[in-house]
């Protein structure tokens, strides 16, 4: 074989390098697309959470003032303060009883 002559060798690697460039550069920048993508959806995710639970506490503060009666309200109100007070008066009771033995 001549030295000028390119032998079929010769050929397969003058088109195999440039191929295998191009496809380290494909999946570079197929890498970086990808990261980046996934940047931007974290922070889309969580914008959407933020959004919807802000959504939620507005839609369950309207349910709190529209479907429950007021009068509901007050009677559960009235009842607590009724408990509260006995409780009071129980625990005043215990602390007379501990001074009085002393």
């Amino acid at each position: 074989m001549e030295a000028m002559t390119p032998t079929m060798m010769w050929w397969i690697n003058a088109v195999e390098a440039p191929i295998v460039a191009a496809l380290f550069y494909m999946i570079h920048g197929l890498r970086k697309d990808l990261d980046a993508r996934l940047e931007t959806k974290d922070t889309r995710q969580s914008d959407g959470l933020a959004r919807t639970r802000e959504e939620l506490a507005a839609f369950k503060l309207e349910v709190a003032r529209t479907y429950v009666p007021l009068s509901l309200i007050r009677d559960v109100d009235r009842r607590m303060t009724e408990q509260l007070f006995r409780i009071e008066e129980k625990l005043e009771e215990m602390r007379r009883e501990t001074e009085g033995r002393r």
